[in-house]
């Protein structure tokens, strides 16, 4: 059988992961995924239910029982509800990382991950361990950085109820939870790209992966 083409996309917050996957999928004729969504989702859901993010057991089943879809627009759909905005916000930020270190969650959406690229026969995934977790053997695995600074600078515009310094702080606090928990923590897989995006467009980034993919 033929090897699907994955494009693994990881990095923190700020780095550009978004709207370079959306890119890059868009350029080369496959769908994408922002696999922080789906963590996010879950976040949701359980605080909907009243369900402490810390509680594993709770959210675990929270992530195997919600009914998620992720439309190619980043329309975000959670048990029928349009969590779009939602999933994006102060509340549901905070709560996300505690949610992402749960092994069950991990283990339930990884498999959803897998699913989504087997139904399609590939994409471009983006996240913090699709190179390291999800597809080691990705056709391409980039992991993007930048600046501190730059990341903080970046997710202010996209967070506008939100000052510069809360933004960076919480930045701070989510790379040290993401590098530092136990379960798939982030990390540079094997065989990556290491890319930082500081001083560059996105178009020069799309053009450095694309050059990548090609070679």
């Amino acid at each position: 059988m033929t090897q699907p083409l994955v494009i693994a996309i990881d990095g923190p917050a700020g780095s550009g992961k978004s709207t370079v996957a959306r890119r890059l999928a868009e350029s080369i004729g496959v769908e994408y995924l922002d696999t922080g969504a789906m963590y996010r989702a879950v976040a949701f859901a359980a605080l909907r239910q009243g369900i402490d993010p810390d509680h594993g057991a709770g959210v675990t089943a929270v992530a195997q029982e919600m009914t998620l879809e992720i439309s190619g627009d980043g329309t975000v759909t959670v048990d029928g509800i349009d969590a779009t905005t939602e999933i994006r916000g102060p509340v549901v930020t905070r709560a996300v990382s505690a949610v992402a270190a749960i092994p069950g969650v991990r283990q339930e959406l990884v498999s959803r991950q897998r699913e989504w690229v087997r139904r399609r026969g590939g994409g471009v995934l983006e996240g913090r361990d699709i190179g390291s977790v999800v597809f080691p053997d990705a056709r391409l695995k980039i992991y993007l950085s930048a600046r501190p600074e730059i990341r903080a600078a970046r997710r202010a515009k996209e967070v506008t109820d939100l000052d510069y310094n809360t933004v960076a702080a919480d930045l701070a606090r989510r790379d040290d939870y993401d590098v530092n928990r136990v379960h798939d923590p982030l990390r540079l897989a094997d065989g990556a790209v290491d890319l930082d995006t500081s001083d560059l467009t996105i178009d020069e980034v799309i053009e450095v992966i694309r050059g990548l993919l090609d070679a």
